[in-house]
């Protein structure tokens, strides 16, 4: 796939902060690329630069082949964008707010055809503050839509959203980009990253931190899994700190807790020292590492710290 957007050494300043120091990476075309990281790390103004709501004070961002410096209007016709929070004329219809945005595009727009693909179609005579927030959100994410963008910009999409509506997001989200549609989002949710994007880049403090896919940032050698079982008869941790990929091991009221760097190392090695040592694993649990885990290891602190 080639880069639909191209961010190189991008830094914006303000007088007492730097909210953007030197930042580069590349959206490739077709797929959901994620900015993650805590309030105040830069990801919001990092789209605003590249969506051309705020200038560049260093750096370059080409979006489909265009300066984002030189030819702000043109890009701004290819691309949709849905902000954190948005507000829109009272009095208007769902289908009228539509056909309003679209006029600004000079587009007809065919508004019962989008509100049937944000699942809205039975509030189209409804006004926006009848909407619940589920709703508001899908249909602000509509209003991007108006004129068919080859790249959609979601800006914390389901902050605020009860667990269901949520769900229904993503939904819809993944359904837009299966369509072909390159989608951009920023979130501080790690679930929300993994089950979206195929790729995610984490920011922290202005600076990016790491990019790549899910499962490759997963891979980071410095995190590990955690194994947690009793055995029959009971045993004490000290049985089983030599095992391979063991970088920790405690017990306690007869629970026993690996941490292990290669859990399909130490797993097998834990069941054949069963196997000869005639004794039994009890209530074996395995948790994987976490984007969580590893915003921990990279940044020193929790994503929320």
């Amino acid at each position: 796939m080639k880069d639909i957007i191209e961010i190189r050494n991008v830094t914006k300043n303000y007088p007492n902060m730097t909210a953007v120091q030197d930042v580069s990476f590349s959206v490739q075309e077709g797929e959901v690329f994620g900015i993650l990281g805590p309030n105040g790390a830069g990801k919001t103004t990092t789209l605003e630069m590249v969506e051309g709501l705020k200038p560049i004070d260093a750096g370059s961002i080409i979006v489909d082949g265009l300066s984002i410096t030189s030819h702000n209007q043109e890009v701004k016709s290819r691309i949709g964008v849905q902000l954190q929070s948005s507000a829109f004329f009272d009095g208007l219809t769902l289908v009228e707010l539509l056909e309003m945005f679209g006029a600004m595009y000079g587009r007809e727009v065919d508004a019962p055809a989008l509100l049937a693909k944000v699942q809205l179609t039975e509030k189209s005579d409804s006004m926006v503050k009848e909407l619940s927030g589920g709703q508001k959100q899908r249909f602000s994410i509509a209003t991007a839509l108006v004129n068919d963008p080859k790249i959609l910009f979601l800006d914390e999409p389901t902050t605020g959203l009860d667990p269901q509506a949520r769900r229904n997001l993503w939904d819809l989200i993944s359904e837009i980009n299966r369509t072909g549609t390159t989608i951009v989002l920023t979130t501080h949710y790690m679930d929300e990253a993994e089950v979206l994007c195929d790729r995610i880049a984490i920011m922290d403090h202005a600076n990016l931190v790491a990019l790549d896919t899910t499962e490759n940032l997963l891979k980071d050698s410095r995190l590990v899994s955690g194994i947690q079982f009793r055995t029959e008869p009971a045993l004490t941790a000290d049985a089983f700190k030599q095992l391979p990929g063991v970088r920790g091991a405690s017990g306690e009221d007869g629970l026993i807790h690996l941490a292990s760097g290669t859990v399909e190392e130490t797993l097998p090695a834990l069941f054949e020292l069963a196997r000869t040592g005639d004794y039994t694993i009890l209530d074996l649990q395995v948790k994987q590492p976490t984007l969580e885990d590893l915003f921990l290891t990279l940044t020193g602190h929790a994503l929320r710290d």
